[in-house]
């Protein structure tokens, strides 16, 4: 069995940090004073899987202001939707941790052998949801006891465990048979078993959590699965390897970023349907960001280290920018996702602001 890639980028790290940053910096830049009063906080965590750590950094300073051992081989990292805590993974030492945000120190490590490898919370933060894929096994976690409260069989090689926007139901990719397992978010009984396009990956669910779209690793397809009926609907060909997505807020359409295409594939979501138009990019675009109000898609270059703005409605591609000082207007948060290596994005509660 083939166990999951850990190599790490620090280029694709550095680039997703960055953009982090505009996001930082365009915040303070718009809401200022309001927003960057005393006792404010905004913090990325980096996962290091050479050293078994995590980096904490100053998103305001631009600063590393801790380092915290978790576990061989970290992933997964993920803010908590209502806790001030960052829960990551071991994938090598086969438990999640818990980190307490105001102190960096763990305050909890739960076991969920073999290899857990992708981490998922329920939309009210009372559940995490974990697959294994060392042991074909997803797990359920009890957010406020941090205790296993069940356990169900995936198919071979679980990758990603991902609750629907309604809470009621848990998907898991299963890389090495090709399928995708849909499971009863409570009580994480099987509901069914669907076919995909080979060794899926990324799981995206539209916000009335009626279809999933899964990415292929193997081929440039994503399948399209309606989860009521749990069937598959179309595998659509992309002209390019799905490297990362971004979901338009209403669900209409599904942005793919391409690396070996160089560019930007647009799905629409209702028709199950891929756009006649592509869109050029730079040389490496990696990652992508959506703006709140879905106007503008920011699009890091792994290559150059630029941010590439892209107008959604009309598809423009703007001057690329590495400009600390640049802001766009409208955008007040921004998230960043890389495909594996890291995930970096920001929150904003009462009195804290983390960055993930």
């Amino acid at each position: 069995m083939n166990l999951p890639s850990y190599r790490i980028n620090y280029r694709l790290l550095f680039i997703a940090l960055i953009l982090a940053a505009f996001g930082v910096r365009e915040l303070a830049l718009e809401v200022r004073p309001s927003l960057l009063r005393p006792g404010l906080h905004l913090f990325a965590y980096v996962g290091n899987t050479g050293d078994g750590t995590i980096s904490v950094i100053d998103l305001v300073k631009l600063a590393p202001v801790a380092t915290v051992t978790v576990g061989a081989r970290p992933s997964g990292v993920r803010a908590h939707p209502t806790r001030p805590e960052v829960w990551g993974l071991s994938s090598a030492g086969g438990d999640v941790w818990v980190l307490d945000a105001a102190s960096n120190r763990i305050v909890a490590q739960i076991p969920v052998p073999i290899e857990p490898f992708a981490l998922d919370f329920s939309p009210d933060g009372t559940r995490a949801y974990v697959a294994a894929s060392g042991s074909n096994t997803v797990y359920a976690i009890d957010c406020a006891s941090r205790r296993v409260i069940g356990r169900a069989t995936t198919g071979l090689h679980p990758w990603i465990a991902h609750v629907t926007p309604d809470g009621k139901t848990l998907v898991v990719s299963n890389h090495d048979d090709s399928t995708i397992s849909i499971f009863d978010a409570g009580t994480l009984a099987l509901r069914g078993v669907v076919s995909v396009a080979a060794n899926p990956e990324q799981i995206v669910v539209l916000p009335d959590s009626s279809k999933a779209f899964v990415t292929s690793d193997a081929l440039n397809e994503i399948s399209v699965v309606d989860l009521k009926q749990m069937t598959l609907l179309a595998n659509l060909a992309l002209g390019g390897s799905p490297n990362a997505l971004a979901l338009k807020p209403d669900g209409g359409e599904l942005y793919v970023i391409s690396t070996d295409a160089h560019g930007l594939i647009v799905v629409n979501t209702e028709t199950n349907s891929v756009a006649e138009q592509f869109v050029l990019l730079g040389n490496s675009p990696a990652a992508a960001a959506l703006t709140t109000d879905a106007q503008t898609l920011y699009v890091t270059d792994k290559a150059s280290n630029d941010v590439i703005p892209v107008q959604v409605g009309t598809r423009e591609v703007q001057p690329p920018t590495n400009d600390w000082q640049w802001r766009a207007p409208g955008a007040r948060r921004r998230r960043a996702c890389s495909r594996r290596e890291m995930k970096c994005w920001w929150w904003q509660t009462a009195d804290r602001a983390t960055s993930r």
